[in-house]
């Protein structure tokens, strides 16, 4: 190998290919160290490295930036690093120079078939068994004038979903070798769009450690992160070294085509490098006092408000430097349209990990022009008790509503005390929103998601059935307002199966009528089962995979949320970027009443709330219903003045056991009530397109038990 050495600069951070001159420039942060050694390896598997080039930090480091340019190698020289320094874990210390450690701002990682998580764990020297970097170029791709969509959250339809669980199944009719990959994902958008998908939230695909779990289990979710800025190895199909990389941004090309952003799930708040007894892979061995916090009165301690065994340091300004990289990155070479934020209120925290009113990195996201348009999605909580739902920074970030999921589950298995909470999250939750200049969009909607029940299990499970995940079922939430409907869990009984149905079609509905950006979790379309699991992190298998005969199995249901998916996203009302005027009784919060004498319905998007009799809803703690009127008198201009009539809308909700007559709102001379949706009916009568409704005759309509019924004016 025959190498030109130069210093080469701190800048850019990691392995950067340089045409003049032609060579790659290597930098990499530690303050603390004492010396490090660049490992240059000849092959992905290679147990010992080709050359080894010791850093002289007289010629090779700039502050706390270690760097060093090659002349000789280019795209595609696989490296690593050894760190030395000090090993007094008691000061916070961990530098281990028998340890092979991965560059953290890697684009590509190789090494996977070999790789030793006990190895990084030990005493030994594991370089036979480590992760390495590759050196990326990533401007040499062709992009075919491909740029992020940039859609309004008024029009988009979120689905959350694993690239591998989606194709893995043998029933997916992917081929064997692109099943669980970036490339079975693309053989399957046209399932998405026919569904009325906008955008994939993409699970984890950051390169994670598939050995972070007990065997012989698998971490599936990939909530383990290794390097943030290379896509798992694991969902590529491709053989060759920038399989993944390259795989990645053809999938990313192929949604856009068909309309589809594409948001990651990132996970800024741990590692995979774990506790004081976790292995050391990159972070812990390069600078493990910056890049995680410590307990302040034992630094060879993790604080642990990730519930994954430590906390990464997000507010150290080195840490904040990376986050921000890195996110920029897949902005600007990746083409992703946005990012959720895994328990995003540790990113909140200080150095110390007390909570911060302007946590700078946030504020760095927030306010980064690179970012501005992409989607930025917060789950503003974390393991340890912050709860920032309603009060996180800044006015780009949208919230993962966990009151929304609570609230309208709770109304949907009949509870009590719960009608003005429902009343506060169909409006899009202005009473936990209150900025004034707030889009109501910025609220995610959901009833499940990954961590969780599926919709399915919510109504078929009382209690969590985890067993297969090894830990006496004492992981996962207990509390999940689930209900049974009678029976626990898989049942012949058709009584019970025909109210199950019923139920997941009034979540769709109460969902897709709401206020607010709505999400929905892979497989829940066609009643997905994880069979009572609520928590399948280390299920790489049929439990969690899609099963895609449910597609026939399940026509009925299907046909149900495709339809009213595609219904309300050509809606007016269901895209307005700003809370409804409120006309009528009102709602219990003074915070969402208005005037009536104010409002002229017939100028403004509005709502108004009744009960089963008309302008008199039920407040009261043991009611069990709700009806609302939706009215845009504002359509588009492209619409002739003929046309131009306005979308009028009353739902009515029955979480009663019994069936009730509700009052209908009385429509001027020429106008009757068209029937769209009624959950208690059958397939096809249970949704009916615009045009195929069917009139309602009288003043009142009979509301089944436990069902929703949405009625359109014309």
């Amino acid at each position: 190998m025959n190498l030109n050495i130069l210093p080469g600069n701190s800048f850019p951070i990691g392995a950067t290919v340089s045409q003049n001159p032609k060579g790659v420039n290597f930098s990499i942060y530690s303050k603390n160290a004492t010396a490090i050694e660049l490992l240059l390896f000849d092959e992905p598997l290679a147990a010992k490295p080709e050359r080894v080039i010791l850093l002289d930090p007289k010629q090779h480091r700039t502050h706390h930036y270690w760097h060093i340019f090659i002349s000789g190698i280019g795209a595609g020289q696989i490296y690593a690093y050894r760190v030395y320094g000090p090993f007094n874990p008691e000061k916070g210390h961990r530098f281990d120079g028998k340890k092979v450690l991965l560059d953290p701002y890697a684009r590509v990682v190789v090494g996977q078939e070999k790789y030793s998580r006990e190895a990084a764990t030990g005493n030994t020297d594991n370089c036979a068994y480590a992760l390495k970097g590759v050196v990326a170029d990533p401007t040499t791709y062709d992009w075919e004038d491909d740029k992020p969509l940039e859609t309004p959250y008024a029009t988009t339809v979120i689905y959350e979903m694993h690239v591998g669980g989606f194709t893995r199944n043998p029933n997916s009719g992917v081929p064997p070798e692109k099943r669980g990959t970036f490339a079975g994902l693309i053989e399957k958008i046209p399932y998405l769009k026919e569904l009325g998908i906008t955008a994939v939230e993409l699970l984890p695909v950051q390169q994670f450690d598939e050995q972070d779990v007990r065997e012989p289990l698998i971490n599936y979710w990939g909530y383990s992160p290794i390097a943030f800025f290379a896509p798992h190895h694991g969902y590529s199909s491709r053989q060759d070294i920038f399989g993944p990389m390259d795989e990645f941004r053809d999938m990313v090309k192929a949604l856009h085509r068909s309309g589809i952003e594409v948001i990651l799930d990132v996970v800024f708040n741990h590692t995979a490098e774990g506790n004081e007894n976790g292995p050391t892979v990159s972070f812990r061995g390069l600078e493990n006092s910056a890049y995680y916090i410590l307990e302040a009165d034992d630094s060879s301690c993790y604080t642990n408000y990730s519930g994954c065994g430590n906390t990464f340091n997000t507010n150290n300004p080195f840490v904040h430097r990376l986050i921000v990289d890195c996110l920029g990155y897949w902005v600007r070479e990746m083409h992703v349209d946005g990012f959720r934020f895994d328990l995003a209120s540790v990113m909140s925290r200080s150095m110390t990990g007390d909570p911060l009113e302007d946590p700078p990195v946030l504020w760095a996201i927030e306010s980064d022009p690179v970012l501005a348009g992409t989607k930025i999605i917060a789950e503003a909580w974390d393991a340890a008790g912050l709860y920032q739902v309603g009060s996180f920074i800044g006015d780009r970030f949208a919230e993962w509503n966990g009151h929304y999921r609570d609230d309208v589950r709770q109304f949907v298995k009949s509870d009590p005390k719960i009608i003005d909470k429902l009343a506060a999250r169909i409006m899009g939750s202005p009473d936990i929103y209150p900025q004034p200049d707030r889009e109501p969009n910025h609220s995610i909607n959901f009833i499940t998601c990954h961590d969780g029940f599926t919709m399915n299990d919510l109504v078929s499970y009382n209690e969590k059935h985890n067993e297969a995940n090894c830990e006496d079922s004492r992981d996962g939430a207990n509390d999940n307002l689930s209900w049974n409907c009678g029976v626990e869990g898989v049942t012949d009984r058709r009584e019970i199966e025909v109210l199950r149905l019923r139920q997941i079609k009034n979540f769709f509905t109460i969902l897709f009528f709401s206020q607010g950006t709505p999400m929905i979790l892979m497989g829940d379309e066609v009643r997905r089962t994880q069979l009572g699991n609520n928590n399948g992190y280390c299920q790489n298998n049929e439990l969690s995979w899609f099963d895609w005969s449910q597609i026939e199995k399940q026509t009925d249901l299907l046909r149900f949320v495709r339809g009213i998916i595609n219904f309300t996203q050509e809606l007016e009302i269901m895209q307005v970027d700003k809370v409804l005027a409120t006309v009528g009784a009102g709602t219990p919060e003074s915070s969402l009443a208005t005037d009536e004498e104010q409002i002229n319905p017939n100028e403004v998007p509005n709502i108004s709330w009744h009960g089963v009799s008309l302008g008199k809803p039920d407040w009261w703690e043991d009611s069990r219903t709700l009806a609302f009127s939706l009215r845009h008198p504002e359509l588009p201009a492209a619409i002739s003045s003929e046309e131009k009539k306005g979308e009028y809308f009353h739902i009515m909700l029955n979480g009663y056991w019994k069936p009730l007559m509700f009052e209908l709102p009385l429509l001027p001379k020429g106008e009757s009530w068209y029937l769209i949706v009624n959950t208690a009916f059958a397939s096809p009568r249970d949704f009916n397109n615009f045009d195929a409704a069917i009139e309602v005759i009288g003043v009142r309509y009979r509301v089944e038990p436990r069902s929703v019924v949405v009625l359109m004016a014309k």
